[in-house]
């Protein structure tokens, strides 16, 4: 039994968000903290609790998080999903990211290849890691829950996920001093670029002050529930409707339904949807949220069993969506620059491409770092939901 109760709901909410503010807090503060990423210290925090028996491993409060919480943030983190816009502004970067796309595909399919016979749940690992190595952990979340994948493994690839980005991201940030790559890209903005402020962290200067009102949450808060609603409601009658199981397997997905209604809304009204501020931090703190919740029910004997091969099926997708986009992009003669973020847009999602972009020194292309990265949020659970049934239909399951 744990110190605080399943039923405690007033206490265990306290700790969900607090336990995500203090993540947040040691990521923008500390340069080991954003090195582990505070998804990553929000997660493992949990755990040590929750193994500790300080929280219980479930409550009513978790469910409520995957139930409300979640899928409320994936309209908040697409309202500046105008396609037109990110067709228009992020220029090259468009089109690397595509090429790393694929690359994140292939990837998926090159790792289960090698490790479906030793993964549980393969093909659901696959959706999940390509949606998340195409958009980010809100593409990860609805990949989970799409393809029902257990807690274990769902935890398992969590570490793994971001214990593999973690390092990642330390390659790519070394990449554009390595002799090889100056000798052999163009690195316009490397040679141009223009230093950060000393002191902070990527989290800190991506995440900086900005101006906020009580109309822009108001309006973020109430369009992201609107939204979600319409969705969840539409997918579930398509569910119940006599509809041909293709239909079911697209429209009765809610997370499809939500990110298509979002990037119709953001798209045909941009105007309104662009203009609301703080929709981004608010959807990326209720991801954080889940964070917290996924590690509390982790058992760390499965976690030691599992992640050290997930990380490994991980490493493949990354090393191999690294290895082709540097390789096309090689060959198409886009810049090194442009590579990496969009490279890193895929694996981390638009604040990692942006902060790597800021803490290089690469101002021209936060912009387009952004836009590519919610371009991500957006394809990514169409392209996990089509990697997945594919693996799962190729191995017979």
């Amino acid at each position: 039994m744990s110190f605080i109760k399943p039923d405690d709901t007033w206490t265990l909410m306290a700790f969900l968000t607090g336990w995500a503010a203090v993540s947040i807090y040691l990521e923008q503060n500390y340069k080991w903290a954003a090195r582990v990423s505070g998804a990553i210290i929000a997660l493992l925090g949990a755990l040590i609790f929750a193994n500790l028996k300080i929280i219980p491993t479930e409550s009513p409060v978790y469910d409520g998080v995957w139930t409300y919480v979640v899928p409320v943030a994936v309209p908040l983190l697409l309202f500046k999903a105008d396609i037109r816009r990110i067709w228009r502004e992020s220029g090259r970067t468009f089109w690397a990211f595509n090429i790393s796309a694929l690359g994140t595909v292939l990837g998926a399919f090159i790792a289960t290849l090698l490790l479906s016979s030793v993964i549980p749940e393969v093909y659901k690992v696959a959706a999940m890691m390509t949606g998340s190595y195409m958009g980010g952990g809100v593409n990860f979340v609805a990949m989970s829950e799409a393809f029902k994948a257990s807690q274990n493994v769902i935890n398992a690839a969590i570490v793994a996920d971001n214990l593999n980005m973690a390092l990642y991201f330390f390659v790519l940030m070394t990449i554009p001093t390595v002799g090889f790559f100056k000798r052999n890209f163009s690195h316009p903005y490397e040679d141009t670029k223009k230093d950060n402020d000393e002191g902070k962290t990527a989290a800190a200067a991506y995440w900086g002050r900005k101006e906020i009102s009580l109309l822009d949450i108001a309006l973020a808060m109430g369009s992201a529930l609107v939204i979600t609603t319409i969705s969840t409601k539409f997918a579930g009658f398509i569910n119940e409707s006599p509809a041909l199981s293709f239909i079911k397997a697209i429209l009765g997905q809610k997370y499809l339904v939500i990110t298509t209604m979002t990037l119709i809304l953001a798209s045909v009204f941009p105007g309104f949807f662009g203009r609301i501020k703080g929709a981004e931090e608010l959807g990326t703190f209720l991801i954080y949220l889940f964070f917290v919740v996924i590690g509390v029910p982790a058992s760390i004997e499965m976690i030691i069993k599992n992640s050290p091969v997930l990380l490994f099926y991980c490493a493949i997708m990354v090393i191999v969506n690294m290895a082709w986009t540097l390789l096309i992009g090689k060959m198409l003669k886009f810049h090194l620059e442009e590579l990496l973020i969009a490279s890193n847009a895929n694996i981390g999602g638009p604040t990692t491409a942006a902060a790597m972009a800021i803490a290089k020194g690469w101002t021209e292309l936060v912009l387009p770092a952004l836009l590519v990265g919610v371009y991500g949020y957006v394809v990514g659970n169409y392209f996990g939901i089509f990697t997945g049934n594919t693996i799962k239909s190729l191995l017979g399951l």
